[in-house]
């Protein structure tokens, strides 16, 4: 039986009110952030660069950085007030992933299958290690951190990640880490009061990871929304899936919206979560070479503000990933998206002031 640690009321460094509970190895991943920093992750470390190797992949390894350019250009964000990322342990990892899973990714060929670059193949692992799987590895600590700051903060955006086709034991499509089952389980283990999960997937591809992950567990709701003619198209693992939506090629703004908003009021109405995961992948743009959907920058803007005006209505705590996308624009893209959050007073100072103002007397009444 897990054991309390500690109650936190009122400490300068950490104004929000909970319970964390004892777990069973030391983690740098829940270490205490400021409240100068806004609930945003990022770090230079998630960006892939390797003698052009990464241009092999349609994916656009360096988009992370580029959404942190454009937001610090709005002057939305500094380096001084976002969370840096770090690096998930083994010891992290292992919360989810087998140990014979994390040693088939020391093999070069592993994870050329993996991240769909064949000439990794051809690299000594010391080095797909140090230029491939750290930054995989950082943008997975970052995911898990951004749940712990979801729950303190009201919302939380780890600028990455979302790598939702890994799963515990097999990794595939550019993901090798199952950032969103770990996330998860982290919040379940460690913090107290946190025991339903739904996840919203919005990437144009079935999240078929975390469904294996959580086929069996009804902890965890999930609601995917993706096109049903594209990979992975994982039979089993829509098993786990309570809320399917199935879209067809070239589907556009309009019907994408309006399915969106329908399906992700009808899942919060059906379960209240205590977190909402929420995996915002940018694939659904007209001309994604991946996604075959139609939906336009202003469509991927309103999707994103359905979803956590949705949130914000119930006062559950969003933390959001990144997940695929899969062109050059898609990094101003998700700038865009994350100032019209701030301009909705959805995420931002405003946001966490409000989140504050009427979530403590709730959490209050846990422990009273």
């Amino acid at each position: 039986m897990l054991a309390l640690s500690f109650l936190r009321v009122n400490h300068p460094f950490f104004p929000d009110l909970h319970t964390e509970l004892a777990s069973s190895h030391q983690t740098e991943l829940y270490a205490a952030v400021p409240p100068t920093c806004l609930p945003i992750v990022y770090s230079p470390a998630y960006n892939i660069t390797f003698l052009g190797l990464e241009k092999l992949h349609p994916f656009d390894a360096g988009k992370w950085g580029k959404v942190i350019h454009f937001l610090k250009e709005e002057q939305f964000i500094t380096d001084e007030n976002i969370v840096v990322a770090r690096e998930a342990s083994e010891e992290d990892l292992l919360v989810v992933h087998t140990k014979s899973y994390l040693s088939r990714l020391k093999w070069s060929m592993v994870v050329a299958t993996i991240t769909e670059i064949p000439p990794l193949v051809f690299l000594p692992n010391f080095l797909v290690q140090r230029k491939v799987l750290r930054p995989l590895r950082t943008q997975t600590g970052g995911t898990i951190m951004a749940g712990k700051l979801a729950i303190d903060r009201g919302w939380a955006i780890n600028v990455g990640g979302g790598f939702h086709h890994c799963s515990s034991d097999k990794g595939g499509g550019f993901c090798a880490y199952a950032d969103i089952t770990l996330a998860i389980k982290f919040l379940f283990e460690r913090v107290e009061g946190v025991c339903k999960a739904t996840i919203i997937d919005l990437d144009a591809h079935q999240g078929n990871g975390h469904e294996r992950d959580f086929l069996y567990d009804r902890r965890v709701y999930i609601m995917d929304v993706y096109n049903r003619h594209i990979y992975p198209g994982d039979g089993f693992a829509k098993k786990a899936i309570e809320r399917k939506v199935e879209l067809e090629w070239g589907t556009e703004d309009s019907e994408y919206l309006e399915k969106v908003e329908l399906h992700c009021e009808g899942a919060l109405n059906e379960i209240r979560p205590d977190i909402i995961v929420y995996n915002a992948g940018t694939d659904i743009l007209d001309g994604d070479p991946l996604g075959g959907l139609a939906i336009s920058p202003q469509g991927i803007m309103k999707r994103d503000e359905i979803v956590f005006m949705a949130a914000r209505r119930r006062g559950i705590p969003i933390l959001m990933v990144t997940s695929g996308g899969y062109q050059k624009k898609t990094a101003r893209i998700i700038a865009d998206s994350i100032l019209n959050l701030q301009r909705q007073h959805l995420i931002g100072e405003e946001a966490l002031e409000e989140a504050g103002q009427s979530s403590v007397p709730v959490i209050m009444s846990k422990f009273m």
